[in-house]
C-alpha cells in the first residue's frame, strides 16, 4: 500500500509541474532570451525559491542528514550558516554586477559575459566547455539518484533503467515546454514544499521521542562525540575549506550564475541575497539535524541506506513519510531541468553560436535551445546507465571544480587592469591543478588539512594576477565595460 500511495504522490506531482509548464508555456515569446531567462523579469520570492530549489537538490534529504548521523551536527555550521552567508555575499559582489552587465549587453551567459570584455571566443569556449565538464557528471548524478530511489520504492518493480529513462523523459518535455519561465514557477512550489514538510516532520519526529531534551540526551549516550564541536571530520582547516569551496563555486554553477542575469530589478536581487541565509538556515536545522538526533534513537540504520527515509518510517505515517521522500525526488529533478536549460545555453550561445554560425537567429537559436535540452538530458541518460567511476568522481567533485572558475572571473570584474592572457591562464591554472589532485597520485589531495579546492582556487588567483601584470592587455579587449555603470534603476 505504501509503495502505491509513493507513487500516486510522485505522478502527482510530475502532473502538477506538467500542468505549471503548459501554463508557462503559453506566457513564453519564441526568444532564448525567455527560454533562459524568462526575459528577466523574476521577481523576489521567484528568484530566491528558483534559486533555493535548484541548488539544494536532494543533498537536504540524503546526503546532508547522512553526514550528521555519521559525523556530528557541526555541518549545520559549514552549509546551514557559513556556506549560506559566503554565497549570498557573494550574490551581491558577482551577482549584482553581472546584473548590471546583462541588463546593459543582454549577456545570458558568463561566457558570453567574459567573452565581450576580452574580445576572446576561446575564452568564451573554455569557460563553456569547463562548465559543461562538471555539469554533465552532476546532471548524471540526479539521474542516477532519481532511477535508484524509484526501483527502491517501488522494490524493484520499476527497474533502474526504466526509472532513470522515465524521469529523463519527463524533465526533457516539462523543460522544452516550460523554460525558465515554468521551471522558476515550479521551483517557487517545491522549496516552499520543501520548507514546510522538513519542519512537521522534525516537529513530527520529536514530539514522538519526548522532545528536543530528550533527544539531546540520547544523543549524548549513545555518541557523545557528536556533541563534542570540532572533532573528527570537522577540523578547522576542512570546515573553511569545504564552506569556502562550495559557496565560490555555487556561485559559477550555470543555473545559479545565470539567475543573476534574471532578476526583475535591483531591489530584487538585494532582498534575495539578505533572505538567502535565512533560508539556509531554515532548511538545513532541521534536516540536519533529525540526522544528527538519529544516532541516539533506537533505530538500526541498514548500512548503505539513507538516514531520514528510515527515521520518517519509524516515527511518521506512511502517508507523510511518503510526501517528504517525494519531495526529495522532487528535488531532484527540480535541480536536474534547471541543469538541461543552462548547459543547452553554454552549448548553443558560447560553442555553436561563435565557433559554427555566427548569424544565428532569434527563432533558430530558440530551436536550437530545446534541441539541445533533448541531446544533453538524452547523453546524461546514457552515462548514467554505463556508470563510470571517472564521471562520478567528477560530479562528487563539481563545487571545487566549478569553484576554480570563481576568483579569475571576480578579479576581472572589478580589476581593470586584468589581461586576456592573465584570466585564461589563471583559469587553466586553476583547473589543471584541481582534475591532477583528483587524478594523480603525485599531487596531493589536502595541504595541512586544507583541500586540494582551495588551494587550487589560490592558484588561480596569483596566476590571474601574476599574468595579468606581466603582459599587455590586447588591442581588442574592451577594458572599460565593466566599469561604466554604477548605478541602476
Amino acid at each position: 500500500m505504501s509503495v502505491v500511495l509513493q507513487m500516486g504522490i510522485i505522478v502527482g506531482y510530475l502532473l502538477l509541474a506538467l500542468a505549471v509548464g503548459l501554463v508557462a508555456y503559453r506566457l513564453t515569446d519564441r526568444t532564448a532570451e525567455d527560454f533562459y531567462l524568462a526575459s528577466r523579469t523574476l521577481g523576489t520570492v521567484v528568484l530566491l525559491f528558483t534559486t533555493f530549489a535548484t541548488l539544494l537538490s536532494a543533498f537536504t534529504f540524503f546526503a546532508g542528514p547522512n553526514i550528521a548521523y555519521e559525523q556530528g551536527p557541526e555541518w549545520i555550521l559549514v552549509m546551514g550558516l557559513m556556506d549560506g552567508i559566503i554565497f549570498a555575499i557573494l550574490w551581491y559582489v558577482i551577482g549584482y554586477k553581472q546584473w548590471l552587465l546583462g541588463r546593459q549587453y543582454s549577456y545570458v551567459t558568463l561566457g558570453e559575459m567574459l567573452g565581450d570584455r576580452f574580445a576572446s571566443r576561446r575564452l568564451r569556449g573554455l569557460v563553456a566547455g569547463i562548465s559543461l565538464l562538471w555539469l554533465f557528471p552532476y546532471v548524471m548524478l540526479q539521474q542516477v539518484g532519481a532511477g535508484t530511489a524509484l526501483e527502491a520504492l517501488t522494490e524493484g518493480a520499476v527497474p533502474y533503467a526504466v526509472g532513470a529513462g522515465l524521469i529523463t523523459a519527463f524533465m526533457i518535455l516539462y523543460v522544452v515546454v516550460a523554460g525558465m519561465r515554468g521551471i522558476a514557477w515550479t521551483d517557487t512550489l517545491q522549496g516552499a514544499f520543501m520548507l514546510v514538510t522538513t519542519w512537521i516532520a522534525l516537529l513530527w519526529v520529536l514530539a514522538a521521542v519526548g522532545g528536543p531534551g530528550a533527544a539531546t540526551s540520547a544523543l549524548e549516550r549513545e555518541a557523545p562525540g557528536h556533541l563534542a564541536l570540532g572533532g573528527g571530520l570537522y577540523t578547522p582547516q576542512w570546515m573553511l575549506s569545504t564552506a569556502i569551496t562550495i559557496g565560490f563555486g555555487v556561485a559559477m554553477f550555470p543555473q545559479v550564475n545565470q539567475r543573476f542575469f534574471a532578476a526583475g530589478s535591483k531591489t530584487v536581487l538585494k532582498r534575495s541575497f539578505v533572505l538567502w541565509p535565512i533560508l539556509c538556515v531554515l532548511l538545513f536545522v532541521p534536516s540536519f539535524m533529525l540526522g544528527a538526533w538519529a544516532a541516539g534513537l533506537e533505530v538500526a540504520i541498514p548500512e548503505g541506506e539513507n538516514v531520514l527515509p528510515v527515521i520518517l518510517a519509524e516515527y511518521t505515517p506512511v502517508w507523510f513519510a511518503a510526501l517528504v521522500i517525494a519531495g526529495a525526488m522532487a528535488a531532484m529533478m527540480s535541480s536536474s531541468d534547471s541543469m538541461l536549460l543552462s548547459g543547452s545555453s553554454y552549448f548553443t550561445r558560447d560553442l555553436y553560436r561563435p565557433f559554427v554560425d555566427r548569424d544565428l537567429t532569434e527563432r533558430r537559436e530558440d530551436l536550437l535551445a530545446r534541441i539541445g535540452v533533448v541531446l544533453f538530458a538524452t547523453a546524461a541518460f546514457v552515462a548514467s546507465l554505463w556508470n563510470p567511476a571517472t564521471l562520478f568522481e567528477l560530479g562528487d567533485a563539481a563545487f571545487s571544480g566549478f569553484a576554480q572558475l570563481a576568483l579569475p572571473v571576480l578579479v576581472a570584474l572589478y580589476w581593470r587592469r586584468t589581461t586576456r592572457a592573465g584570466i585564461t591562464a589563471g583559469i587553466v591554472a586553476g583547473q589543471l591543478f584541481y582534475l591532477s589532485s583528483l587524478f594523480l597520485a603525485v599531487v596531493p589531495d589536502t595541504y595541512a588539512g586544507w583541500t586540494a579546492g582551495i588551494v587550487g582556487m589560490g592558484v588561480s588567483l596569483v596566476v590571474t594576477v601574476g599574468v595579468s601584470l606581466v603582459t599587455t592587455p590586447a588591442a581588442d579587449e574592451r577594458r572599460a565595460i565593466y566599469f561604466e555603470h554604477t548605478r541602476s534603476d
